[in-house]
């Protein structure tokens, strides 16, 4: 997958791709249903597969104290892309002079004149230029101006609600790793760079990966059974695992953090870079009384993250991905 950070200048293998618009923070299935449609509409035109998204997200930029925090930061949501097989990933620099963009504006230089798109696919919801004006029916009226067509995708969800990166977060606020799967496709991941931490774990007999959640959304404190996932290039090598998210009160507070004890693994982990695909909640977090009580605790939790895990399986690595685009284009 190409990623392109620019709408200007664009090569001419990224020109008149049929294009899914949207911010995509988690690759859900609701998302995966617009790209999905546009993928199709791709197949049938022979042209690229490609999605336009913003960076950093809109409301950051212009709501940075009511933005949420990410489900995918960029790195994690073009690694989804890549998966799907997306031809060319148009992360358009988002700030105020873009923000001041009318929707007009955005139809017309954007997609027509810089990136010649064929066909544009949005999601019911979507919303787009200088205070959101552009909703997912204004394509279309400017569509008939510049040659291009246009394809809303109705809602899809579960559980008789609509799939949602707000659901998703709400779940995993809730604890409910299992439901915001559910809504995702897949298991929930934080990936980062292992920090230094004060190797308490050591000592307690559990030596642990420590991991910020940055921009991520930070899921209920407490205890969850999860795998983990050391990557090496391309490759990633899952391990059982057990994990803490909070604050350590035990041993005084502090900023939330994301501790990982691998099971069975004996290897430093220091500034490796690790994947955590969250399965299950145990318990919440909690305070003991004294470093014994603690121990016994988290023999406890790690008995139960180990009997989860046998029913459960590490994430998959992108091996059976749909027709590559020049397959596509050959055979339409």
């Amino acid at each position: 997958m190409r990623i392109l950070r620019h709408y200007s200048g664009i090569p001419s293998e990224a020109r008149g791709a049929v294009v899914a618009l949207g911010n995509f923070d988690g690759v859900h299935l609701g998302h995966r249903a617009v790209i999905g449609r546009a993928r199709a509409i791709a197949g049938r035109e022979g042209a690229p597969l490609g999605v336009l998204t913003f960076e950093p997200h809109p409301v950051q930029v212009l709501r940075p104290e009511s933005a949420p925090h990410r489900l995918t930061p960029f790195r994690v949501k073009a690694r989804r892309l890549a998966e799907i097989d997306v031809d060319v990933l148009f992360a358009l620099h988002f700030d105020t002079a873009f923000s001041r963009k009318s929707a007009e504006d955005f139809v017309d230089e954007v997609l027509v004149r810089e990136l010649g798109i064929r066909h544009a696919v949005v999601g019911h919801d979507f919303h787009f230029g200088c205070e959101r004006r552009g909703n997912p029916a204004f394509p279309a009226e400017r569509a008939a101006l510049h040659g291009f067509d246009v394809t809303i995708v109705e809602p899809v969800g579960n559980a008789g609600e609509v799939y949602s990166s707000t659901r998703v977060r709400s779940y995993l606020k809730r604890g409910e790793p299992r439901l915001a799967a559910a809504i995702l496709g897949h298991l929930w991941e934080v990936e980062g760079r292992v920090q230094h931490g004060d190797a308490r774990g050591r000592t307690l007999g559990y030596p642990t990966a420590n991991l910020s959640f940055a921009d991520y959304v930070a899921p209920a404190f407490g205890i969850y059974a999860v795998w983990a996932g050391i990557v090496d290039g391309d490759d990633t090598t899952w391990y059982p695992a057990v994990a803490s998210v909070g604050v350590r009160p035990t041993f005084g507070g502090g900023e939330p953090l994301l501790e990982v004890h691998l099971f069975d693994v004996d290897m430093g982990l220091y500034d490796a870079h690790l994947r955590v695909a969250f399965v299950a909640w145990i318990r919440p977090e909690m305070k003991f009384d004294d470093v014994d009580a603690l121990k016994a605790e988290m023999a406890r939790d790690c008995e139960t993250a180990r009997a989860i895990l046998e029913g459960s399986v590490p994430p998959p690595e992108p091996s059976d991905r749909p027709a590559p685009a020049a397959a596509r284009r050959a055979n339409p």
